[in-house]
């Protein structure tokens, strides 16, 4: 389970969005994460499901934080 885990954290880390395993579980409980497919308990996330879901939580290039996104 750990090297699932660390392949999916790894997954987003690479790209520079570090969001925890344990994040991702809540999302799967509480809705708000990525897309995923069930094995059992355990969800399962596709890494283009997870690029999907990173790019619609990020805004556009922006050169100060007061710049409309």
């Amino acid at each position: 389970a750990a090297d699932f885990r660390e392949s999916v954290s790894m997954v987003l880390t690479e790209r520079g969005y570090r969001v925890a395993y344990a994040t991702l579980n809540k999302y799967a409980t509480v809705g708000g994460g990525p897309v995923f497919e069930s094995f059992g308990r355990r969800p399962l996330y596709k890494p283009a499901d997870l690029l999907a879901w990173v790019a619609s939580k990020t805004t556009a290039p922006r050169r100060h934080t007061s710049e409309q996104a």
